[in-house]
């Protein structure tokens, strides 16, 4: 979409990316996503993060078109190459300029681009640097979602370079995300959900910092740029917090229906009991929405059939998802079905025991559903009830 103005000298030079629909081999992308430069012009020009290697022509074209000769500063402010991963291209074309960013990002440009250690300026956190009539400030925003990333600040103009906090993985023409809140709404969330929910501790310190600031933009990395601060800001507040809807997700696979009836039970006798549901077919479910309904869930059943005296491997896979972003639900239940024996739900248990969710009753039985196992479903749907009730209450009050 080529260079656009989002403040007064400050440019969006960066890339967008109609067609990646998997990020990193690990996290999708259903609707693209976008690489986020931003140029400022002063009596010294500035580039704020770059772009993939493998979109570097889009920034070149954009910074020519913006009129730029010379670059004095680029600003790295995570060195995870996506952001990172253009500057020694721009160091060739502007032998002049000097890259800005924090000791441990210094090291990583080093080890992972080969930036020469005389090209980089490392800055201390709240450190200041003139640029004219303008300052850059630098703040460091550890785990968001490296140990190395800051965010860049300048206070004549109330904006702040957050990199990939805030961010959204989204193709989009449109550069403020005001524009069409509702559709990037849901691409912040997922955003959230799949990189940013591990380190929601952290980040509530950074929406503190974002208020102290008294910012009015937020430039991202991915995605559009937020241009109504408040909004974000109180979205993410509710992620970020201890407070859970009355949801309970139930995440099953079933190879010869046995759990698949299972399941239904459950969620027939938990909707008589007007407890919200959410069920994830495991081997046809996409793992970002799975993580966007991990954000508020008060309670996860996990059902799986037994394989080799196994869990089904989709279910092992879930179940990692699951350690790896340290969602804020906290009980859980196990619902096996098997042919002749295994150790399914000590499995499951492992996998998840790093999280110390409250163990509401398992279930495990023997073929087909039986009366008796109705029953033991039955009783699971009251205690979920109960536990489910009682986070709800418990969270907004006393955290969890």
């Amino acid at each position: 979409m080529g260079y656009k103005e989002i403040k007064p000298g400050i440019y969006w030079v960066g890339a967008i990316d109609w067609d990646r629909r998997i990020f990193d081999e690990l996290v999708s992308t259903p609707h693209g996503t976008s690489y986020n430069a931003y140029l400022v012009k002063d009596e010294k020009t500035v580039l704020i993060d770059t772009v993939e290697p493998y979109l570097k022509e889009i920034l070149i074209t954009n910074l020519k078109d913006a009129g730029v000769k010379k670059i004095d500063y680029i600003v790295s402010n995570h060195a995870e190459q996506d952001h990172s991963g253009t500057i020694p291209t721009l160091l060739e074309m502007y032998p002049e300029a000097k890259v800005i960013t924090n000791p441990k990002c210094k090291e990583l440009l080093i080890e992972h681009l080969e930036i020469p250690e005389e090209k980089i300026i490392t800055v201390e956190d709240k450190e200041t640097i003139s640029i004219g009539k303008r300052t850059l400030q630098f703040f460091y925003t550890p785990w968001v979602h490296w140990p190395e990333t800051m965010s860049t600040y300048i206070p004549e103009d109330n904006i702040i370079f957050t990199c990939d906090l805030f961010g959204a993985h989204l193709a989009t023409s449109e550069i403020f995300s005001s524009d069409n809140w509702a559709e990037v709404e849901i691409e912040v969330k997922r955003y959230y959900a799949e990189i940013m929910m591990p380190f929601r501790m952290h980040i509530r310190k950074y929406i503190n910092l974002m208020r102290e600031l008294g910012v009015d933009m937020i430039a991202p990395s991915h995605g559009p740029v937020h241009n109504d601060v408040e909004k974000v800001l109180k979205t993410y507040e509710t992620w970020v917090s201890d407070t859970v809807k009355d949801t309970v997700i139930i995440a099953y696979i079933s190879m010869h229906g046995s759990t698949y009836e299972a399941i239904r039970v459950l969620e027939r006798e938990l909707l008589r009991r007007n407890i919200n549901v959410k069920v994830f077919n495991l081997t046809k479910t996409d793992p970002g929405e799975f993580a966007m309904a991990l954000v508020d869930a008060a309670t996860l059943v996990f059902a799986t059939p037994t394989v080799l005296a196994s869990a089904h491997p989709s279910i092992i896979y879930f179940a990692h998802l699951v350690r790896a972003l340290r969602p804020k639900a906290k009980n859980l239940a196990i619902i096996n079905s098997y042919g002749w024996g295994g150790m399914t739900i000590k499995q499951i248990e492992d996998i998840l025991g790093i999280l110390k969710l409250n163990k509401l009753p398992y279930i495990s039985f023997k073929g087909k559903i039986k009366d008796n196992v109705v029953a033991d479903i039955v009783n699971l749907a009251k205690e979920i009830e109960k536990a489910t009730q009682q986070t709800v209450k418990a969270c907004p009050e006393t955290g969890c």
